[in-house]
């Protein structure tokens, strides 16, 4: 395994080869033509999706809450840095992360907007970071030297334990030496119980089916530092919404919609139609993560942006010397101008969008 330095040394040298790859390739991209339009005359939007998952703008297009765009599955997303770095460079048009993913990519350069929350935590869905329950650790100061097994770096799980960390009194230099080990989450629980690590972030289906075989509990959850929370966002190109603002506008409303409806419909109702989408589509896909399903995650109706949701992302970055102080501010990363649930009303999901007024 990576030592602690060594692996902090990768994580700042892979951030600096992510900002020079998205800046040359933004470079290179500025003559590349628009999205193709559809035979309807609608714009089409190419996207990466997730295996065996349904996202609330694929569930808006089967709804029908679309009127000017139209979906293209490219492929399906590695993870959300991955996720939001292809859309910046050009290789589709959105993308989601989290949201201290997000605010790196625009200090590293690249001029993006969020637009709408894609994924948080509420009362039923959220992230635990589990040990063994003969493990030995209770507490924050257990953890320095120890292992915690991750999906990706430089995104959600490595945040939210850092921030649980340091509001744990563990200072720079000893969060340094906790190591953070990439696994796949489908291997994450496994190396948990032989040993290969000492902490799991555990979420959705990958932490109830952990629970349910026992002898794990969780250290901490993300819930117990922020409580309910929206942790993503999806994020267009400037240029983009420049040049497509009818069709970012409908992505938005959609989008939002779609979230609302997830928000207040039945469990078996929305597993039932997550079901018929994933057959639908022919990807070759196991529908047997669907039982799992609890809940959108986000806590705000129609996914509405908090500037509080970005503001804390670079205030840690900030506090870890990795973004100078004042260089970024949260207003200027986001807008709620185009969501129908910006005023703080909330019209009925499958009903007229409505009119977002007093949005930023």
């Amino acid at each position: 395994m990576l030592s602690s330095r060594r692996t902090h040394v990768l994580t700042r040298v892979l951030a600096a080869a992510v900002t020079l790859a998205v800046a040359a390739t933004l470079a290179a991209g500025c003559g590349k033509s628009d999205p193709t339009t559809g035979a309807d005359g609608k714009t089409v939007l190419r996207y990466q999706g997730q295996t065996g998952q349904v996202t609330a703008f694929e569930l808006a297009a089967d709804l029908g809450y679309f009127d000017k765009i139209q979906l293209h599955w490219e492929s399906d997303s590695t993870s959300g840095p991955a996720n939001i770095q292809a859309a910046a460079t050009r290789q589709i048009e959105f993308g989601s992360a989290f949201n201290g993913a997000v605010v790196k990519l625009i200090a590293g350069g690249a001029a993006v907007t969020s637009v709408l929350g894609s994924y948080g935590a509420d009362e039923k869905s959220f992230t635990g970071y589990f040990v063994r329950d003969d493990s030995g650790i209770t507490s924050a100061r257990d953890l320095i030297g120890k292992k915690i097994g991750v999906n990706t770096l430089g995104a959600h799980h490595e945040f939210i334990t850092k921030e649980w960390l340091h509001r744990q009194g563990l200072s720079e230099h000893e969060i340094q030496q906790v190591q953070f080990v990439v696994l796949p989450p489908v291997s994450t629980e496994d190396a948990l119980r032989k040993g290969q690590i000492d902490v799991a972030a555990l979420g959705s289906v990958f932490r109830d089916t952990a629970i349910e075989r026992g002898g794990l509990h969780p250290l901490f959850t993300d819930k117990d530092i922020f409580g309910t929370f929206d942790y993503g966002t999806y994020v267009f190109r400037d240029d983009f919404i420049d040049r497509h603002p009818d069709a970012v506008r409908d992505f938005v409303q959609g989008t939002a919609r779609a979230t609302r409806w997830l928000q207040v419909t039945p469990r078996d109702e929305v597993v039932a139609r997550f079901d018929a989408i994933i057959r639908k589509r022919g990807r070759n896909e196991n529908t047997d993560l669907l039982k799992f399903w609890k809940s959108s995650s986000i806590p705000v109706p129609g996914g509405v942006v908090d500037e509080r949701e970005l503001q804390i992302w670079i205030d840690w970055l900030v506090r870890s010397g990795e973004l100078p102080d004042g260089k970024l501010k949260a207003e200027d990363l986001y807008t709620n101008k185009d969501n129908p649930y910006a005023n703080g009303t909330y019209p009925p999901a499958s009903g007229p969008t409505g009119e977002a007024v007093a949005a930023k």
